[in-house]
């Protein structure tokens, strides 16, 4: 058992909870929701329910008054989902009471929590998505993202991080951050993750409704899994999983909705016809790809054929799980044209376009940031950026680019 590790969205979830009378957390399964939550109500006179537990769910579903009347607010209600009828009285007690932080929710299908929590507590909740481990959530550090790539900025985070290196890396990157998944070895780890999938994601996307066939929906998420940090291909996910094109668009929303996977859309403008509007595709936890595509084990995974794709969604998944507690307002995208010009990251803020590289290698070509400049056609102006790489230190290159340490993000 590991003792409890500072959470990112800490800070982000105990300004909305100052705010709003009602913070739902939202996220897959597993990634530490309602651990983070009654760590931060230790001290306080706040009460946790689970509504996992059948009896207390039968009685949310059918006595919402007499829930209340048995669990007294301050309240933290773990797994919303599973009583949208709560809702509604929900909303009566904030406008009766008035109290900031009154209700503390977490759940996990968000396929359709999100809607019926806007229209039940419109005005009346924050919202929170929560993922799994950071490596320096995991390592036990919490730094803020990076939202200039500039030579000060990166020297001084040089100064204060922790080094660690590909192995290390990869290790992580193979077992994902999954909290629980610390706790076990090699084959532990294995069992968690084919729990996780058969116990929870099963069961969750039958709940939903929308999946009947689970032998096809695992063929395609581990279809999903072969493609990470690649073009969605649509089609190809159809034809694997044995499904239709329309059936297949509607089962990756659901894996949307749970927290699995997300679609890093292209940079795009209407006026500029020669460029893609295919989105990419990436897994929220990299342990759970690995463990689809059945890699044995991070050394495995550091030399094989897919640990380009690997090292980019983990790169990915750091920067954007830390934009989306920021206060600055950063939208991610990533730039390819149909003359194969690609930039794996646009980030985009009120002060221009930061374009990022990322390479799995400690002496990657300096001259790759040339096609930074495809991004001035946008009319915005084009701020220094970097190539993500396993080199030592920052190094400063041409036209104020950088190339970035992994361990600095």
């Amino acid at each position: 058992m590991i003792d409890y590790l500072p959470r990112i969205a800490e800070k982000k979830f105990l300004q909305m909870a100052k705010n709003f009378p009602v913070v739902l957390v939202t996220g897959a399964r597993q990634v530490g929701k309602t651990t983070m939550l009654e760590h931060l109500a230790m001290g306080q006179n706040r009460s946790c329910v689970t509504l996992d537990d059948l009896n207390v769910r039968d009685l949310a579903l059918n006595d919402p008054v007499r829930f209340y009347q048995n669990y007294k607010t301050p309240l933290i209600i773990d797994e919303i989902q599973y009583a949208p009828s709560l809702f509604s009285q929900i909303k009566m007690m904030c406008d009766r009471n008035k109290q900031a932080g009154e209700f503390w929710l977490t759940g996990s299908q968000s396929y359709n929590l999100m809607r019926k929590a806007s229209e039940s507590l419109a005005g009346r909740a924050g919202i929170l998505e929560m993922s799994s481990f950071t490596m320096d959530e995991y390592l036990g550090t919490v730094n803020e993202p990076l939202e200039m790539f500039e030579i000060d900025n990166i020297r001084k985070r040089f100064e204060e991080s922790s080094k660690y290196d590909i192995d290390r890396l990869f290790e992580f990157i193979y077992r994902g951050g999954m909290p629980r998944i610390f706790q076990f070895d090699d084959e532990g780890h294995k069992d968690y993750l084919n729990s996780y999938v058969h116990t929870y994601l099963m069961r969750d996307v039958v709940e939903l409704g929308k999946i009947s066939d689970t032998v096809k929906f695992y063929r395609f998420l581990t279809a999903c899994a072969a493609m990470i940090s690649n073009q969605l291909n649509m089609a190809a996910l159809a034809g694997v999983a044995g499904i239709s094109q329309p059936t297949a668009k509607e089962w990756l929303n659901v894996l949307e909705g749970l927290g699995i996977v997300y679609l890093l859309q292209p940079y795009f403008n209407n006026k500029i016809k020669r460029l893609v509007k295919s989105p990419k595709l990436y897994f929220q936890d990299t342990g759970l790809a690995a463990w689809l595509s059945l890699w044995p084990s991070g050394q495995t995974l550091r030399v094989g054929n897919m640990n380009g794709a690997y090292f980019e969604n983990f790169c990915i998944n750091q920067i954007k799980k830390k934009f989306a507690y920021n206060s600055a307002q950063i939208n991610i995208y990533y730039y390819r044209d149909t003359d194969q010009k690609e930039i794996d990251l646009v980030l985009e803020s009120h002060r221009g376009l930061t374009p990022i590289e990322i390479k799995l290698s400690s002496n990657p070509h300096a001259g790759d940031t040339a096609k930074f400049d495809v991004l001035k056609k946008f009319g915005k102006p084009v701020l220094p950026g970097a190539i993500i790489c396993t080199i030592d230190k920052p190094l400063l290159i041409k036209g104020d680019n950088l190339l970035v340490p992994v361990w600095l993000l």
